[in-house]
């Protein structure tokens, strides 16, 4: 479904990917950690087509992502930014309707299979009751969710996340990448999810990649990356790793050096 080989980033003089590769299957969960700076946010936004890279190649369902028009990456991509920019005097709804953009007529106007599509994005992220609400006089966490929602909506295959369960309480968190990882299982969506949060990684993430410096240092099954010596490698601090039950994904504990 989508594609990266060997891809170099920079802002300005400041090189912050270095030749990274990745492969995004329909149907699977992959997960994106690292620490600050890393270069994870750089990385979606290279892939999203927000920022150009300096060499190497991405794809989307086999075609070259530069050779595709905004509308036609729309209809592929659907992108959770960490950063909230939403209209304040835009209703919910008519937020969340801006996911509809790319498959609009030429009049602009939605279809009744386009407001169906709204009312479902909403009504799968629990924001179907802020519908009328001016966003402005909305939380982060109830703000974050029309983020989601707006995703939802544009249909697209392949879904980038970044951080979006920040600005969430535990109940919304859990809720949340509950949906996201049914949508890959069960919608056959493609998903790039980049957490903070190991815990998370480690119970939602069919596979999982860590970036360091703008590098890939690992990639594979989260049992085979979130252990004690990459994790304490990579983040700098002692991480120790605690399998509770055959049945459950591991505990990840960090602690001072």
């Amino acid at each position: 479904m989508l594609s990266v080989q060997s891809i170099c980033a920079a802002y300005g003089t400041h090189q912050v990917l270095d030749n990274v590769s990745l492969e995004l299957e329909a149907g699977r969960v992959l997960g994106l950690i690292g620490p600050n700076g890393a270069g994870k946010s750089t990385l979606i936004r290279a892939i999203s087509g927000v920022l150009e890279v300096q060499s190497g190649c991405i794809e989307v369902g086999g075609q070259s992502l530069e050779q595709l028009s905004p509308a036609q990456r729309a209809r592929w991509l659907a992108v959770v930014p960490q950063a909230r920019n939403l209209p304040p005097a835009f209703t919910a709804r008519e937020t969340v309707a801006l996911g509809r953009t790319p498959h609009l007529n030429w009049l602009g106007q939605l279809s009744k299979k386009d407001e169906d599509i709204i009312s479902s994005a909403m009504q799968r992220t629990d924001t179907l009751s802020l519908a009328d609400r001016p966003v402005g006089q909305l939380s982060g966490g109830e703000q974050q969710r029309l983020l989601i929602a707006r995703a939802l909506a544009q249909a697209a295959p392949i879904l980038l996340l970044d951080e979006p369960s920040s600005h969430l309480d535990l109940h919304h968190q859990l809720s949340l990448l509950g949906l996201v990882l049914r949508l890959a299982h069960e919608d056959g969506l493609a998903v790039l999810l980049a957490l903070h949060d190991l815990n998370l990684v480690s119970r939602f993430a069919d596979q999982v990649i860590l970036l360091v410096n703008g590098r890939i240092q690992a990639v594979g099954l989260p049992k085979d990356v979130l252990t004690p010596a990459q994790l304490s490698q990579a983040f700098k601090v002692s991480i120790q790793v605690f399998l509770v039950s055959p049945d459950l994904p591991p505990v990840i504990i960090p602690g001072l050096l």
